[in-house]
């Protein structure tokens, strides 16, 4: 059996053995995620782990993708958000990966970042009838990131909008 200050001891270590493995991981996944895309930054998921946010931008339709420090870059990030330019504005096509890991978010930050670089003062979005199933885990993720959002329960749709002020 193990003291408290042993456990302790015990929990840094594997904290830092896990912090190792991802600065490693991430300097191989930075030199394969570069060859396919522009590697925007570097943040932290909810959990702290490592993630490399990327993007694919064409000029009409942007990807920013995420790929986790914890496994093998393969082509694919583990999180992606798809948008098209129109009207001066960014439209959201698509938000792909498994939720409550604050990809999202993350996803989120870099799209407003992209959008005040390029001076476009509108992100929009739909909620489709397929969205309806999780509609209040997405009102409330867009509300948490500054988005008017209304809701036509009716027609099982609606739609977002965020203006940089």
């Amino acid at each position: 059996m193990f003291t408290a200050e042993e456990r302790d001891q015990k929990e840094l270590e594997k904290e830092l053995h896990k912090l190792e493995f991802q600065i490693f991981r991430m300097r191989e996944n930075l030199i394969d995620v570069s060859k396919d895309a522009r590697v925007l930054g570097i943040d932290q998921s909810n959990n702290d782990d490592w993630i490399i946010v990327s993007s694919i931008d064409d000029g009409q339709t942007c990807k920013i993708m995420l790929t986790d420090c914890e496994s093998a870059y393969r082509g694919r990030g583990c999180f992606s958000l798809i948008a098209s330019y129109y009207d001066n504005a960014i439209h959201i096509g698509d938000i792909k990966g498994p939720p409550n890991h604050g990809y999202g978010s993350i996803c989120m930050k870099f799209l407003k970042h992209i959008a005040r670089e390029q001076n476009i003062p509108k992100v929009t979005g739909d909620i489709a009838k397929r969205d309806w199933d999780h509609v209040d885990r997405l009102v409330h993720f867009y509300e948490k990131h500054q988005f008017d959002v209304w809701i036509d329960n009716d027609t099982q749709s609606g739609g977002i909008k965020w203006v940089d002020l």
